[in-house]
């Protein structure tokens, strides 16, 4: 988090020990050695760096136990950035001598070399070499005691590593010299990434997209001529339906400030021209690496705006139900740090946040961490997800797929050439690394009944313990596809609605510890027209008994608003029931069920003339009472349209 300062600092560290090693008797004892490094001293005045080298290479050939020689070669090497060569220089030199304070800056310049090249035993060894020499700078000082924790971290992260073996993936996606921030939908059918050339100024960011057929990931293609343009386009999230893309753009004529955040939205196979998410989201400063949650409606990115913990931190924003932003919110100090909190990915499931940082006690560099939303809806203390994909270099973002059975990263490495590549990589998720809540999805397409042409409909996932709005989408108006997320643990009601259209309920219960497995689900609105019916499928009740659960109160309160937005409608609650129980029995319970359902419409604004009650008893079953399965389908309220 240091490293521009400590550019600065390091070489008025070096130019002072060079001045002091002059002053020093020297360690040789062959007059051809010393000789030879005078001279080196007089290139080095005269700026002749090279040649200064050429002598004192020819004074350690003389003498390889010439410690000032190995020094000054340092010293002139750091000045001209070849740390292959200080390292080597100093790695040689300090070992001809025991410990002296006066070598102190070079123990500090060796033990950042050596942290460097993940030599975390050594760089400890070297860091404390140089704090014992009682150096003045607190900067520093400051700097190599956080180093000595993070050595002494990473040394007992590599004592207990984590099972992890990750699999390049195949050329076709890697088929570029830089590839990173990989994504996929819920339904894990489409993978996105950011991808380019090189590192060249010339090669910019492109936002790429391929799809599942069959098992296997198809050659990449860019995502849309509307979105990749000259400027650099990339850290892009998708949402879990593959209908929403934010992505990050920089320097473009509409933009607020360095980079900004844009979206687009797709309608059948084609995505919308991006715009600009605003002065509400963006700012003057760098916004970048967006996250979305599975529905779109939640929004995690990276910012270097004033008002945060850090450098860069991790910031949230929440769409209205007017399609508009709010104003972000910082994540606070349980997840930024005084460093730099970056790159967030956050869990289908919304329980869980996966996020990079060098602010949190790691193995060096940026680390990859996970906090979980904990019972307050507060983040948890952040975990360092260990060894060995957290390393002594930068590690780059992590995507988990809805399951945590899958997840993928991209890593850096070097060629034969000596070039840098980025390539993508996939792993079988350690259990330590999972969310802490499994996910699945339900996907299908939304059908006018009567015409069977898709509907653009409004899809909301509502959690029945605490009546709570969990997802919203919209289904496709070319298509009528939708998908939704669905976690274990929760007891949810899906309402499909749009408007001149009776409201299609439908419930899944994920509370039991049932594998949860994706669902194949079509659904077909009836308009809204005399005999037009629909069963009410998240309405509870005791068994034997017509008092309704407060978990119903999600159910009623859609049916209110159904019936306030339709205010010439008029509806029979009809009840219905198995056949277990007396005939006499069964309609009674019916009837004073279905009367429940309209004292509560009566009690919340709708007049009583508009609402009639009947009680069918076990009548008019839907399917044959020959199993629990069939009579729980059997027990049923439906509304019918008069």
């Amino acid at each position: 988090m240091y490293k521009n300062l400590l550019a600065a600092l390091l070489l008025t560290v070096a130019i002072a020990s060079a001045g002091l090693a002059q002053n020093q008797k020297l360690s040789t004892s062959s007059s051809k050695a010393e000789r030879l490094y005078e001279k080196a001293d007089e290139y080095a005045r005269a700026r002749d760096f090279n040649r200064a080298l050429d002598a004192l290479a020819q004074a350690i050939d003389k003498d390889p136990d010439f410690v000032e020689a190995y020094i000054r070669a340092a010293n002139l090497n750091k000045m001209m950035g070849n740390k292959v060569a200080v390292y080597n220089l100093l790695d040689k030199g300090l070992q001809l001598v025991p410990y002296s304070p006066t070598y102190g800056g070079y123990y500090f310049d060796l033990a950042d070399l050596q942290f460097e090249r993940g030599e975390y035993a050594a760089a400890k060894k070297n860091y404390e070499a140089f704090l014992k020499s009682k150096p003045k700078n607190p900067k520093l000082v400051a700097w190599s005691r956080s180093q000595v924790k993070t050595a002494e971290y990473a040394l007992q992260a590599m004592q207990q590593p984590v099972d992890f073996d990750p699999i390049q993936m195949p050329g076709n996606l890697n088929r570029f010299g830089l590839q990173y921030f990989p994504y996929t939908t819920a339904d894990q059918r489409y993978f996105i990434y950011t991808a380019r050339t090189s590192s060249r100024p010339d090669h910019d960011e492109n936002i790429f997209i391929s799809e599942r057929v069959k098992g296997e990931w198809q050659d990449p293609l860019p995502i849309s001529k509307l979105i990749n343009t000259h400027a650099n386009e990339g850290a892009a999230t998708i949402s879990g339906d593959g209908k929403s893309l934010v992505f990050t753009s920089c320097n473009r004529p509409d933009s607020q400030g360095d980079c900004d955040l844009y979206i687009s939205f797709r309608t059948g196979d084609e995505w919308s021209k991006p715009k600009n998410m605003g002065n509400v989201v963006n700012s003057r400063a760098w916004d970048s690496q967006p996250s979305l949650s599975a529905d779109g409606r939640t929004l995690y990115f990276s910012s270097t705006r004033g008002g945060g913990v850090g450098k860069e931190d991790i910031w949230v924003a929440y769409l209205n139900e007017d399609g508009s932003w709010q104003k972000p919110v910082n994540l606070g100090p349980s997840v930024n740090s005084t460093g730099r909190d970056m790159a967030p990915s956050v869990h289908t499931s919304g329980s869980t946040l996966y996020f990079v940082s060098d602010g949190h006690l790691g193995l060096g560099g940026l680390d990859i961490f996970k906090t979980t939303r904990e019972k307050n809806q507060k983040w948890s203390e952040p975990q360092n997800l260990g060894y060995p994909l957290n390393t002594h270099a930068d590690e780059g973002s992590l995507f988990i797929t809805p399951d945590n059975t899958v997840g993928y990263y991209s890593r850096q490495e070097n060629t034969d050439a000596g070039a840098a590549t980025i390539q993508l990589y996939r792993f079988d998720v350690p259990e330590a690394w999972r969310s802490s809540e499994n996910s699945t999805y339900a996907q299908g397409r939304v059908f006018d009944k009567s015409t069977k042409k898709p509907l653009a409909a409004q899809v909301q996932l509502y959690n029945l313990e605490n009546d709570s709005l969990m997802q919203q989408v919209s289904s496709d108006m070319v298509n009528g596809e939708y998908t939704v997320v669905l976690t274990e643990g929760k007891q949810y009601a899906l309402y499909v609605s749009a408007p001149d259209y009776l409201m299609s309920s439908l419930s899944f219960d994920y509370t039991s510890t049932k594998s949860l497995s994706p669902v194949a689900l079509d659904v077909y609105l009836e308009p809204i027209k005399a005999g037009a019916a629909v069963v009410l499928n998240n309405l509870f009740f005791d068994t034997g008994k017509y008092n309704l659960e407060r978990k119903s109160k999600t159910e009623l309160n859609k049916l209110i608003k159904l019936l306030q937005q339709n205010e010439k409608v008029k509806l029979e609650i009809a009840g219905h029931t198995d056949d277990i129980g007396s005939d006499k029995d069964n309609k009674v319970l019916s009837e004073r069920r279905a009367k429940a359902v309209v004292d509560y419409l009566s009690s919340n604004g709708i007049s009583k003339d508009r609402l009639r009650y009947k009680g069918y008893g076990e009548s008019k079953p839907v399917q044959p009472n020959t199993s629990e399965e069939n009579r729980q389908l059997n027990r049923r309220i439906e509304m019918l349209v008069l």
